[in-house]
């Protein structure tokens, strides 16, 4: 049995991220999390304009996650859903017709070629957001794929060219650095840095002071905080399914068929026979852009 699953968490390595986000958003206290904390800085958006205003949002790489639901109910002006996946902007397609909810577009866009530059920047709010800007900036969870010296470019760009005043931004990542053996960023910092002497340097609590000294966050109010969720799912394929998404394979790092074994028989033995759940640490950096 043991030889069977392993070959099936190897195969699985290759299944589709929205997928992946899937299993991860039904098992893991994630979203629950995400939708808290949305709902918070939905509610000081809410204090900050007047009941008749419709409001505005735009998710980057979260297509068609659970929040979404929230994004639609919220902002009735217009939610505009960036994916770079195809498979993912067809499901959110697929329910706004079923749904009636042509207040959500969606947009298959890389938004790292994209935000790093202001002049792309303007032409995405003028082209794509109808020249209206954003009361609200969601990164939940895509900041994966952008290094981090990237950053404060795309922060500086979303801010200044894209957000509304008394606007707010919400991104979401795991923490860099963990000290529990059983978390998702031991797990990514164990087998990255074996494989490819890499170490998670995404650190939300590092922007938050480099915004802060940066003068065009002046009119910012800039708070972060870390919460703990938990995943696990009996089906040894589908937790392996998450594990290769914390691991960013393939986006991100190309491991080879010996060391995808490795890694699914690590997981095996340390999780899912022991019945262990995956522990995720992760910092919700709130940005909110006074008048």
């Amino acid at each position: 049995m043991k030889k069977r699953l392993i070959e099936e968490g190897i195969k699985v390595a290759d299944s589709m991220m929205y997928q992946q986000v899937k299993i991860w958003a039904r098992y893991s206290s994630d979203k629950v999390d995400i939708g808290e904390e949305l709902a918070h800085v939905i509610r000081i958006l809410s204090r900050s304009h007047p009941l008749s205003k419709r409001l505005r949002a735009l998710s980057i790489g979260s297509s068609n996650e659970p929040q979404f639901r929230l994004l639609e109910t919220a902002f009735r002006a217009g939610v505009y859903l960036l994916d770079i996946e195809k498979e993912a902007l067809d499901m959110v397609k697929e329910r706004v017709r079923r749904q009636w909810t042509d207040h959500v577009t969606t947009i298959k866009l890389d938004y790292t070629k994209t935000f790093l530059d202001k002049d792309k920047t303007r032409a995405f709010l003028k082209q794509r957001l109808g020249g209206k800007r954003m009361d609200l900036i969601t990164l939940h969870h895509s900041l994966y794929y952008c290094q981090e010296k990237m950053w404060h470019t795309i922060f500086e760009n979303l801010f200044l060219r894209l957000l509304a005043n008394k606007g707010a931004m919400h991104a979401v990542l795991m923490d860099s650095i963990s000290k529990n053996p059983y978390s998702t960023t031991h797990l990514y910092n164990h087998f990255a840095g074996k494989f490819f002497n890499h170490h998670n340097d995404q650190d939300l609590y590092k922007l938050k002071s480099e915004l802060k000294g940066n003068p065009s966050f002046k009119r910012a109010d800039i708070s972060i905080k870390r919460n703990k969720v938990r995943f696990f799912k009996d089906d040894f394929r589908q937790f392996m399914a998450v594990v290769w998404m914390i691991l960013l394979y393939p986006n991100v790092h190309k491991y080879s068929l010996p060391q995808k074994r490795e890694i699914t028989e690590f997981v095996y033995e340390r999780f899912w026979r022991r019945k262990r759940p995956l522990i995720q640490e992760q910092d919700h950096l709130v940005i909110i852009k006074e008048q």
